[in-house]
């Protein structure tokens, strides 16, 4: 059976993830999700993700980060575009997560991007999430 909305699912694990206190989570691979976490670990968010080459498909592990005292590194995590609602923006109308806070995660012209480095670029695109 195929997966409606791969995207959440990615999410809905590394919540599910941080929620359970485990080290790393696994998924099936994608480049979208491999981009998304690409960006989460340039950010901060994740310490690390790893792209295991087994079966059809292939595997991704994300390997979740914590605080010194065990506190979650990621409070909240959000699908905003969905494949009902496409939410697409400009550069100038990229919300501001918590304010400035957190981070948007967008599918632009020149691949996936944060909120910080598509205003920089002044480029718009789908927003896929939020992080805070």
């Amino acid at each position: 059976m195929s997966m409606s909305d791969p995207l959440a699912d990615m999410l809905t694990r590394i919540r599910n993830g941080v929620n359970a206190n485990f080290e790393a989570v696994e998924m099936p691979l994608s480049k979208l999700k491999v981009n998304v976490a690409n960006v989460l670990k340039e950010e901060g968010y994740i310490l690390d993700y790893h792209v295991l080459e087994q079966g059809i498909q292939g595997t991704l592990k994300v390997d979740l980060k914590y605080g010194p005292d065990n506190e979650k590194v990621i409070t909240g995590i959000r699908r905003v575009s969905k494949p009902g609602l496409r939410q697409y923006n400009k550069s100038v109308r990229i919300p501001k997560v918590m304010s400035g806070l957190g981070v948007a995660i967008l599918s632009t012209s020149q691949g996936v991007l944060s909120d910080r480095e598509a205003r920089k670029r002044n480029i718009g695109g789908e927003l896929l999430c939020e992080v805070w």
